[in-house]
């Protein structure tokens, strides 16, 4: 670097440096929250505080330059108290998932299990979504899995329908296979009334909420009812019942029995890494147990990073208790929590760091899994990452490449009978995806001779290739700071993997010669007999089968052989469905995604029976027997 460029730098420094030791001396002294942006106002971190001064000038003193050597500007918005403050933090932080705020790493939606109250028989299913008017959600659970468990036990136990659409039944008007196996009392036919239905579906609606003595207190008073009437048959049903439940809670219940109903949260910090677990017990019974893996970018102490997962946590999940336990660590804080918990309730809301007795043992035993769940990851990453550096030494070997292929490019074809031809980039850096840096694109047929009723795959991959090819230079006569520069097509790949045989090799090559000039290994990967095939070379190389380099070379081949096809297919159904969805009235391009979403195909939608179209999620009854008609009409 010149000197003037140094000095320029260093006055550059000291102008951020002095702005914001002015903007400091402007914060004020009360309860609220500070929002610290950096370049380009990307928003850094989000905190509340009881003093927005003090509590950044603690920030500055202590030891936090990763966060504060970043800071470009500050914003605060003052609160009128704490716990208020702790609301709002989260809202901001739910919103603009600042890189520095804790975060849950996998950004997956939990799955939950909804009861559908708006209909005369309730349907009891799985989810995703919790977001529709007058349905009951519980979780969220842990696991699919584990959901799924549950609901094969309610409908052995209460004996709900799974038949979608509003009104139960078939068209045939008989009763399905879960009547015989007794998981449905068929309502369709009249074998349960709609108030006995309604009361077992009350049952499975109280054992999700936790209220397990209530279940059993229920089921025993129906056994005796059925038993003093002499209905012996139906007693046999309730007696079996409150076995099964009784068996389930056994195995479950809490030692000790003074917990209750609370949740029990532990957590465990190391460096940027945390995890979160969350015991739920209900009426003593250790009803579900979750793990949560969390970023912690800005190495928070596990004050901190449990604080805010709290708050994150339960501005996610539909149902809170009453209780709540956490670590002495949090004691001083807890009251605070407490108050913004309990205004987010409706009621209120206890937090206490439980220091003896049941409670202290099982919140010592989640902060133990937390460790333990902690370790297991590490070790999971240390084995991962030392498989990818096995791979990617195996193939550098016999590929004869001088250094690792830390990036590898992946290219495939996806077309029938030359409609919609499009082709997939996949990026695997350092052996494993890097998906911001997917790339798709139409194939326009540029190299196609007159006459050709459509592109074939080698004049394909040779068009695809060669505008990846002119792309990198493009990008590379922009600056780094260009907003139009395009990261993924401006780096240098070290391999570029094409999916087929020699044909696609030879055409790559045609395209990529500047590419292979600059140093770039360039192979393909035939499907049939997983061969790989270099320039130059008439016959494959060998490359074991079973071997790290080989097993990534397919993933990569998989990776964008399912890309290009996903892409094929979105492009096919919008051309098939377009000019349908399109015609049809009171369908917006909000409610045009949610059909093809829930059918999953414009097939399945164009077959879909009236009482498909009005059970769709966001979709209102009357307009889906409205979209049924039009079908019908349009043919």
């Amino acid at each position: 670097m010149a000197i003037g460029d140094h000095n320029a730098s260093s006055s550059g420094a000291l102008g951020r440096a002095e702005r914001i030791a002015e903007e400091r001396r402007k914060l004020p002294d009360q309860p609220g929250v500070y929002l610290f942006y950096g370049k380009d106002d990307e928003l850094l971190y989000v905190g509340k505080a009881r003093s927005i001064k003090k509590r950044i000038a603690s920030h500055f003193s202590g030891g936090e330059p990763r966060l504060t050597s970043r800071i470009e500007r500050i914003d605060t918005l003052v609160t009128n108290s704490e716990a208020e403050a702790l609301l709002t933090e989260q809202s901001f932080i739910k919103r603009h998932r600042p890189r520095f705020n804790i975060r849950l790493r996998d950004d997956k939606s939990y799955p939950y299990v909804a009861v559908s109250l708006d209909e005369d028989y309730p349907r009891v299913y799985f989810t995703r979504e919790k977001h529709r008017a007058h349905r009951a959600y519980f979780g969220p659970f842990s696991s699919a899995k584990r959901l799924r468990e549950t609901l094969d036990l309610l409908g052995k136990l209460f004996q709900f329908r799974t038949c979608e659409g509003v009104e139960p039944g078939r068209r045939s008007g008989s009763p399905c296979l879960d009547y015989y196996i007794k998981r449905c009392g068929a309502p369709c036919v009249g074998h349960v009334s709609q108030e006995e239905y309604r009361r077992n579906i009350d049952a499975i609606i109280d054992f999700l909420s936790g209220r397990y003595r209530q279940v059993e207190k229920e089921q025993e008073a129906k056994m005796a009812e059925a038993a003093d009437a002499e209905e012996f048959e139906r007693a046999v049903i309730y007696r079996d019942r409150l076995k099964a439940i009784r068996s389930l809670f056994e195995r479950q219940r809490v030692a000790g029995g003074t917990v209750g109903t609370a949740d029990l949260i532990g957590v465990a910090v190391e460096g940027a890494d945390a995890n979160a677990q969350v015991f739920q017990v209900r009426d003593g019974i250790l009803a579900e147990r979750q793990s949560f893996y969390l970023d912690n970018e800005g190495e928070r102490d596990v004050a901190e990073v449990t604080e805010e997962f709290i708050g994150q946590y339960y501005s996610a999940s539909p149902s809170m208790p009453r209780t709540i336990i956490v670590g002495s660590y949090l004691r001083d804080r807890a009251p605070v929590i407490a108050e913004a918990l309990s205004e987010r309730r409706g009621t209120a809301v206890a937090v206490h760091a439980a220091e003896r007795g049941d409670k202290r043992r099982l919140r010592e035993l989640a902060e133990r899994n937390a460790q333990l769940a902690l370790d297991q990851d590490r070790l999971r990453r240390e084995h991962r990452r030392a498989r990818r550096v096995e791979s990617l030494s195996s193939l550098a070997e016999v590929l004869g490449m001088e250094e690792l292929p830390v990036r590898i490019e992946g290219f495939d074809i996806s077309t029938i009978g030359g409609e919609h031809t499009v082709a997939s980039m996949v990026v695997f850096e350092g052996g494993a995806p890097k998906k911001s840096d997917y790339r798709r694109f139409k194939v326009r047929g540029d190299l196609r001779e007159p006459g050709d009723q459509g592109p074939d795959d080698f004049a394909s991959m040779e068009e695809v290739l060669g505008r990846r090819l002119n792309r990198y230079f493009e990008q590379n006569d922009l600056s780094p700071h260009d907003g139009k520069r395009d990261e993924s097509f401006a780096s240098l790949p070290s391999l570029i993997m094409i999916d087929g045989g020699k044909g696609q090799l030879a055409a790559g090559m045609r395209a990529l010669r500047p590419f292979a000039d600059l140093g770039v290994t360039i192979v393909s990967l035939a499907k049939r007999e997983e061969e790989v095939f270099v320039p130059g070379c008439v016959e494959p190389i060998e490359l074991p089968r079973g071997s790290e380099g080989n097993q990534l070379l397919q993933r990569v081949r998989d990776e964008a052989h399912r890309f290009a096809i996903e892409h094929h297919r979105g492009r096919r159904d919008r051309a098939m469905t377009g000019s349908v969805l399109d015609e049809l009235k009171g369908v917006g391009p909000a409610r045009k995604r949610a059909l093809l979403r829930h059918f999953g195909s414009p097939e399945r939608f164009l077959a879909a029976s009236r009482e498909e179209l009005e059970s769709v999620p966001g979709l209102p009854g009357k307009l889906g027997r409205e979209i049924h008609e039009q079908l019908h009409r349009i043919g």
